[in-house]
C-alpha cells in the first residue's frame, strides 16, 4: 500500500493506493488564502500540516488494515511558495504563494544584478518563484529576513514534519531561480544573488528516490506496522505527469486546476525563457520538461460562482452538454497577474463587451472561453520554440466540464482527452512516486490511465473562436492600467 499527498491551493488531498495504483480510499481537507493587499496570496504553512495530518487520520480509522501495511508515501505540492524558518524550525511570516505577484521589482534587480540567471536556471524571473520573494522580504522586511536559517517549499515543509528531514526533489527545485537545472544542482551563484548560501535550502534528491523514513511516532498514530519510507516527490505539475505516465519525450497534457498548465516531457534541457515558457526537471533521473503556467484557470470558474452565487456545476448545467458558439461577452482571466506569455504581475481580469441582452449564461462562457484563449497564448508560444503538441490529457477539477473540454479542443485546435481519476492525478502520481522509491522500479515501467473520451477540435467552432480570439488584445492596456 501507498499514500500520496496533493498539498494544493484551495485543499490537501491524501489518496491511498494499492500496487496495482488502485485507489483504496481518499480524504481532503479545505485550505483557505489570505489576501491582505492586492497581489498578495498567503497561507499559514501549519495549516497544510494539519490537513495534511488530519486526512491520514481520517484514513487510519476508515481503513485501518490497509492503512497498516503501507510501504511508502509521496507529497505532491503547489509550487513555489517561500516557507521562511528560523534556527529553531519556527515559522518567521506566512508562505508568499505561487500567484502572488508582489515581488515583480525584484524580479528585475535579479536579472539586473545577476546576468547569468537565465542561463543557470534555464528560466526568467517572474515574481511567483521563490527567489524574488525572499529578495522581497530582504528589502521590505529585513528584520525577518536576517533570521532565515531554512527557505523550504510548502511540500518540503510538510516533509519536514513527517520525517524531521528537510529534503527537496529537483522538480520543485527548479521553480525557485535557485537551481542549475541542467547540471540538477542548488547554484552558489544563484542562491548568493538573494543573500543565500547552501545551509539554508534543503538537500536534494530525485522524486522517486527514497529520502527518509516516516516518523516512527506518526506511524505509531496511524497504525503502521513499520515506519514507511518518504519518497522525494514532486511538484505538482510533474507528480499530474507521473500519474499520467507523461515520462517518454513528447508525452503532453493540460492542468486545469486553480492555474492552468501545458506540459510536454523532454529528454534534455530546452531553455526557452524569453517566451516565458517554464524549462525544469522532472520528478524522475534524465527527464526534464516545458511547461507553460497561466495563474488563473478553474478558480476563475470558482471566481465567478462566488460572484454570482450560484455553484460551479449548476454554472456548467445551464450551459449543457454540447460546445456553444462564442459568447458576445469578453473575459480576460488575469485575476492575478499573468505568466506566460506576459509575465506581467499587473495585469488583472475584467469583463468586456456587455450590454443589455447578456445573460448569465453568456458570462459564464466569456469565463471558460477567456481561460482558454490564455491556455491558447500558452501553446503558441510552446510552438514557437519547435514543440508539436498535437493530442494532449486533459486533468484537474477542470476535467470534469464535457463541454468545457470539447470547447478548448476547439480553441487550440489539439485533440484533448478526458482519463480516468483526472482529478486526482497529483496525489496518484505522488503514491506513484512512493512506490517506484520502495520497489526500485523505473519510471518507465509506469502505464496511463484509460482513456474515457476524446475530444477532437470542431472546425466550425474553431473558426468561430479564431474570430472572438482577435478582439482580445486590444484590451490589454485597459487591464494593465486598471490596476496596475
Amino acid at each position: 500500500m501507498y499514500l500520496g499527498i496533493d498539498l494544493g491551493t484551495s485543499s490537501v488531498k491524501t489518496v491511498l493506493v494499492d500496487d496495482a495504483d488502485r485507489i483504496i480510499g481518499s480524504s481532503s481537507v479545505h485550505l483557505t488564502v489570505s489576501r491582505p493587499h492586492p497581489g498578495w496570496s498567503e497561507q499559514d504553512p501549519a495549516s497544510w500540516v494539519e490537513g495534511a495530518f488530519g486526512t491520514l487520520d481520517d484514513l487510519a480509522r476508515q481503513h485501518s488494515q490497509e492503512m497498516s501495511i503501507v510501504a511508502g508515501i509521496g507529497l505532491s505540492g503547489q509550487m513555489h511558495g517561500a516557507t521562511l524558518l528560523d534556527r529553531n524550525d519556527a515559522i518567521l511570516r506566512p508562505c508568499m504563494l505561487w500567484n502572488d505577484t508582489r515581488a515583480s521589482a525584484e524580479c528585475a534587480e535579479l536579472e539586473r544584478i545577476c546576468p547569468s540567471l537565465r542561463s543557470i536556471s534555464a528560466n526568467a524571473a517572474m515574481p511567483g518563484f521563490t527567489a524574488p520573494k525572499v529578495q522581497w522580504v530582504r528589502r521590505h522586511e529585513p528584520d525577518i529576513f536576517r533570521q532565515i536559517a531554512s527557505v523550504l517549499l510548502p511540500k518540503s515543509y510538510v516533509n519536514f514534519a513527517l520525517t524531521g528531514d528537510k529534503f527537496e526533489d529537483m522538480s520543485d527545485a527548479s521553480g525557485t531561480l535557485w537551481l542549475d537545472v541542467a547540471a540538477r544542482d542548488w547554484s552558489d551563484t544563484l542562491l548568493a544573488a538573494t543573500g543565500l548560501n547552501r545551509s539554508k535550502v534543503a538537500r536534494l534528491v530525485e522524486g522517486s528516490a527514497a529520502a527518509a523514513p516516516l516518523r516512527s511516532d506518526l506511524a505509531a498514530r496511524w497504525g503502521m506496522h513499520k515506519p514507511p519510507i518518504v519518497a522525494g516527490g514532486a511538484g505538482d505539475n510533474a507528480a499530474s505527469a507521473i500519474g499520467l505516465a507523461a515520462v517518454k519525450p513528447g508525452d503532453a497534457f493540460i492542468s486545469l486546476g486553480t492555474s492552468g498548465v501545458i506540459w510536454i516531457t523532454t529528454d534534455k534541457l530546452r531553455p526557452n525563457p524569453d517566451s516565458y515558457v517554464h524549462a525544469f526537471c522532472h520528478a524522475v533521473p534524465g527527464s526534464w520538461h516545458q511547461m507553460s503556467v497561466i495563474l488563473s484557470a478553474a478558480s476563475c470558474l470558482s471566481w465567478w460562482s462566488g460572484v454570482s452565487g450560484i455553484k460551479e456545476a449548476s454554472l456548467l448545467a445551464e450551459l449543457g452538454e454540447e460546445p456553444w458558439q462564442p459568447s458576445p461577452a469578453i473575459f480576460l482571466p488575469y485575476l492575478s497577474g499573468e505568466r506566460t506569455p506576459y509575465n506581467d504581475g499587473t495585469l488583472r481580469g475584467m469583463f468586456a463587451n456587455l450590454d443589455p441582452g447578456i445573460d448569465r449564461p453568456a458570462m459564464t462562457r466569456a469565463v471558460l472561453e477567456g481561460v482558454g484563449f490564455a491556455l491558447r497564448d500558452c501553446l503558441d508560444a510552446m510552438r514557437a520554440d519547435g514543440d508539436q503538441i498535437t493530442e494532449a490529457s486533459v486533468v484537474g477539477g477542470g476535467s470534469r466540464g464535457r463541454a468545457w473540454i470539447a470547447l478548448l479542443a476547439a480553441q487550440l485546435g489539439i485533440t484533448l482527452h478526458r482519463v480516468e481519476a483526472g482529478e486526482s492525478g497529483a496525489a496518484l502520481g505522488a503514491a506513484r512516486l512512493a512506490r517506484l522509491a520502495v520497489t526500485g522500479a523505473p519510471a518507465a515501467s509506469l502505464t496511463g490511465p484509460a482513456r474515457l473520451e476524446s475530444f477532437a477540435p470542431d472546425t466550425k467552432l474553431s473558426n468561430a473562436m479564431a474570430e472572438s480570439r482577435e478582439r482580445r488584445p486590444a484590451l490589454l492596456p485597459a487591464a494593465r492600467t486598471a490596476h496596475g
